[in-house]
């Protein structure tokens, strides 16, 4: 990764428009056709990728730690969101983002995203070893 002082502060957005089966309701999860809070995240989510995208040395990937997820208001079927990211802090291999989903001028969401880095190959071999393990 590049150095802390040119990762730190970064933004990445990510759009998405609401489909029938993005909602609460079509996935089983409420009887309400708003959008599914996991989609919101999947959003959010996006941004942070999209903000680390020039950052991350070649081989370089990252994955979810956790995320904290706050609901402001519902969207509906055609509604188009907006998600972005800032990276707000940085520990060791731990990046943390603060992220928002914006409906026009509406406030749908916001979160509190943490991912770590890895290098790909490693992470998988690690992974593959742990499951061989397991059997």
């Amino acid at each position: 990764m590049k150095p802390v002082d040119e990762v730190l502060g970064a933004v990445g957005f990510s759009v998405m428009t609401v489909r029938p089966g993005d909602t609460a309701l079509a996935m089983g999860l409420s009887e309400l056709p708003v959008v599914a809070a996991s989609h919101l995240l999947h959003a959010m989510e996006s941004a942070t990728i999209a903000a680390l995208s020039e950052y991350l040395d070649n081989g370089e990937t990252t994955f979810l730690l956790s995320a904290t997820i706050e609901l402001l208001a519902s969207a509906q079927v055609g509604d188009e969101l907006r998600a972005n990211a800032r990276c707000s802090s940085i520990d060791g291999r731990e990046l943390t983002f603060q992220c928002d989903i914006y409906q026009s001028d509406r406030h749908i969401a916001q979160a509190e995203i943490k991912r770590a880095t890895v290098e790909r190959v490693t992470f998988l071999a690690r992974t593959a070893a742990e499951e061989l393990l397991r059997n």
